[in-house]
């Protein structure tokens, strides 16, 4: 049986930007993979959360960013897993719950680099493929002996990120831009990133 090949692009998004989906849309279009999941994580207790907005909330964010993308779809896997979330128990619970599908994951240059720190990332190499995109700054270096199973892409570097979108944002500065227009309108609409300084828009 042919198994469908699904790539897992796990974060925060808190926005999800056009970044995000540009960067999905390449991966879904120009490698082996089918589909690209939007994994949101849910608040990390080891993290400061001052600027991270609810789970729930940032989850409709990119479920209102994927509307009419028919490769790109939204995850809450990690929703109701222990905290804080480990990316190959994110990993294994996904393939439990979907064993007609091959899962791939996906990470930026900056992780790779910091990678042998992760929990378990010996088993995450042996059990799934990894695809890395280039992150400025950031040299992509693949030990032979991982094969096949760690692949680089040359996505387009993306230097957006969601840190300057809300900072932006708070300052009263237009990201129409940056974010798709629906979730720049939920944004808007449920003064999101607002903070007590900022200038009324």
């Amino acid at each position: 049986m042919h198994k469908r090949e699904i790539g897992i692009f796990s974060g925060s998004f808190n926005p999800i930007h056009n970044g995000h989906l540009m960067l999905a849309s390449y991966l879904s279009e120009f490698t082996y993979l089918d589909e690209v999941w939007f994994v949101v994580t849910p608040h990390n207790p080891l993290k400061d959360t001052k600027t991270l907005i609810e789970d729930d909330v940032r989850l409709e964010m990119v479920k209102i960013a994927v509307e009419g993308y028919k490769k790109l779809s939204a995850s809450d896997v990690e929703f109701n897993m222990p905290r804080p979330s480990f990316t190959i128990d994110t990993l294994n619970r996904l393939s439990i719950e979907n064993p007609d599908i091959n899962f791939t994951l996906i990470i930026g240059a900056d992780n790779w680099s910091i990678f042998n720190r992760w929990k378990n990332a010996n088993e995450i190499i042996s059990k799934y493929k990894v695809l890395i995109y280039p992150r400025a700054g950031s040299e992509i270096i693949i030990p032979d002996s991982y094969g096949q199973n760690v692949q680089s892409v040359n996505a387009p570097v993306i230097e957006v990120s969601s840190t300057f979108i809300r900072k932006c944002i708070s300052e009263g500065k237009s990201m129409q831009a940056f974010v798709p227009e629906k979730v720049y309108k939920y944004i808007i609409e449920k003064r999101l990133y607002l903070t007590s300084e900022s200038p009324e828009s």
